[in-house]
């Protein structure tokens, strides 16, 4: 059973993808909830710690798709390349579905949503390191990687696959969807990965 915390940011969240966040009222969170007001104002003390919190738990699970998409596509067999562009996917898809999410990457928050807690390439070095560590999980490779350099040449192959995937998220191509953006980080990473 969620808690009221849970409860309280589900409700937050679909408040906010309804109407800007300048006008969503901490009364009608605590409404749809099922809880009392002052239960809000315990769990999260104003409607800047609400907002908050629901970007740190939207963020946190987007890095944690990231890294399992990683996972999953290693697992399957793919190399290093196709990993990262599978998390590449990842991160266009949610930047599509998710304001919050395409906000945190951007920067761009406005009085549409609650502001962001970080800076965007704090979270771009949080997601490649979430993706690095998903690698790193499906392969069983010790926690700081193999002797050799190669964790760290997938390091930064995966920081510039990364950074081409953003920048799709700033400008998306034209109708290309996700399999042209995708393509050009495995690419990306491929080539970097064969020097």
């Amino acid at each position: 059973m969620p808690t009221a915390r849970e409860t309280l940011l589900d409700a937050a969240h679909v408040a906010v993808r309804a109407q800007p966040w300048a006008v969503v009222r901490m009364v009608d969170v605590a409404a749809a909830a099922g809880v009392s007001r002052q239960t809000l104002y315990n769990e999260f003390g104003s409607k800047e710690g609400l907002g908050a919190a629901l970007v740190d738990r939207l963020v946190e699970d987007f890095l944690d798709g990231a890294g399992r998409a990683v996972a999953e596509a290693c697992r399957s067999g793919a190399d290093s390349a196709a990993c990262c562009a599978a998390a590449a996917h990842w991160v266009l898809r949610t930047a599509r579905t998710e304001p919050i999410v395409r906000a945190a990457l951007t920067g761009c928050f406005g009085a549409l949503m609650p502001s962001p807690p970080g800076e965007p390439g704090k979270l771009a070095a949080a997601l490649r390191s979430r993706m690095v560590s998903g690698l790193d999980r499906a392969r069983r490779v010790p926690v700081g990687g193999p002797p050799s350099g190669s964790l760290r040449d997938v390091e930064r192959a995966y920081e510039v696959g990364l950074r081409v995937a953003l920048s799709y998220v700033v400008a998306p191509g034209q109708g290309s969807g996700d399999e042209e953006p995708c393509g050009r980080v495995d690419e990306v990473v491929r080539a970097l990965l064969s020097h």
